[in-house]
């Protein structure tokens, strides 16, 4: 029998709780070399003064770990696919690379274009409720609503077939959990470009309405279909493993804080600053990408060298008492929401205006469609514990 990989520390939680050993480091040193799930070591920053100042400084924490020949999974992979896995990844980069690939989907993702869009998530949101009461109680709320409607949006939004969204989502699921071998999920990542390649090599007969068609149309002679293909990748990834599991675990947090969900339905307009303190309370994505240093410098008082590996825990980060007050608590109605849940910097989430309009408008249609939304009975929900992104497996609800 396979003993189960140890956890990282960066990854431990007990439910919305964070380890003890976790919370004991922010409010001890700060800053702590640790073991990651690449088989490397690496410093692990937790109080969110350092975590800005590392994720807003490119220049002295780069993301280029391809460049200087270290492989993401950990595996030692030869320069020609570490080429191939660093070509189009945004989160691979630096300035000036990671400027020229950011400005080309920019525009694709204000606030503006948002808004343009959300009739059509609410269309979205509105045809899974219906599902969902037509079906009848009980539900899983994952797989019939949190995880069908960022997925069908992004799909949308790409040019993606939502017909192919179990075998992407099933190859997503292994990419990131830290459980698998990486041999495994190199595998895993290997098929999901030549998937995306697959798409690109079809678009680009007949380009459409979509992101990809846009990306061929207006910098087709600029990307070649390695690097369009790593940019699509991130975004179907991120578009939908990101708020699946924000719309989740977001759900039954409010499911167990009655009080605050009371308050939600009596108040909806406190709406949008409850979606920023579950962000922050939830903090779904456990690190930052892992930073090489490029030269020696100091964080929270411990000597760092040039060469070394930092990473930096965004839940620690957000539940830091020297910016938010009583942060282990849930409070909709919290001021300082201050938090680092969409990253820091030249690297903050590109598709943040979509995610916030997501929530926005899913959360209160859910509250809204099942005033008696509550767990099943005897439902202890299992939680994605070696998962890159947090979340829970299945959420079974009842109405």
């Amino acid at each position: 029998m396979t003993q189960a990989p140890e956890l990282p520390l960066h990854m431990r939680r007990t439910g919305f709780q964070l380890g003890d050993e976790l919370t004991g480091l922010r409010e001890g040193e700060g800053i702590r070399k640790v073991d990651t799930f690449l088989g490397l070591s690496a410093w692990l920053v937790t109080r969110q003064a350092d975590v800005r100042r590392v994720m807003g400084d490119p220049a002295t924490f780069s993301n280029d770990l391809n460049a200087r020949g270290l492989s993401p999974l950990g595996l030692d992979l030869g320069e020609e696919e570490l080429k191939v896995m660093r070509a189009g990844n945004l989160l691979g980069f630096d300035p000036p690379d990671h400027t020229r690939l950011r400005k080309i989907l920019a525009g694709e993702f204000t606030v503006r274009r948002m808004r343009r869009l959300e009739p059509r998530v609410a269309d979205i949101v509105r045809d899974h409720l219906d599902a969902m009461e037509r079906k009848g109680a009980p539900a899983d709320l994952v797989a019939d609503f949190a995880l069908p409607i960022p997925s069908l949006v992004i799909c949308e939004l790409l040019g993606v077939p939502y017909s192919e969204r179990e075998d992407f989502q099933a190859r997503t699921g292994k990419l990131l959990d830290v459980s698998l071998p990486a041999q495994e999920r190199i595998v895993e990542s290997r098929r999901m470009r030549e998937f995306m390649k697959g798409l690109i090599a079809r678009a680009r007969t007949e380009p459409g309405d979509d992101l990809i068609g846009m990306l061929l149309r207006e910098h087709g002679d600029d990307l070649g279909t390695e690097e369009l293909a790593g940019l699509c990748n991130l975004l179907l990834i991120a578009g939908h493993e990101t708020t699946a599991n924000m719309l989740g675990l977001g759900t039954l947090a409010l499911l167990r804080h009655p009080e605050q969900l009371a308050l939600l339905r009596a108040e909806p307009e406190r709406f949008d600053n409850a979606i920023e303190e579950l962000l922050r309370y939830l903090s779904i994505v456990h690190a930052s990408t892992m930073k090489y240093v490029t030269e020696d410098t100091e964080i929270a008082g411990q000597a760092v060298s040039a060469g070394d590996l930092v990473m930096c825990s965004l839940p620690a980060a957000n539940r830091d008492n020297a910016v938010v007050s009583d942060p282990e608590s849930l409070d909709v109605t919290r001021a300082d929401t201050t938090h680092v849940a969409f990253g820091y910097g030249i690297h903050h989430c590109l598709g943040a205006p979509l995610a916030r309009m997501e929530m926005r408008t899913a959360f209160p249609a859910l509250i809204e469609r099942f005033p008696n939304l509550r767990l099943a009975p005897g439902v202890d929900p299992a939680f994605r514990s070696f998962s890159v992104v947090y979340g829970v497996l299945a959420l079974p609800v009842e109405w």
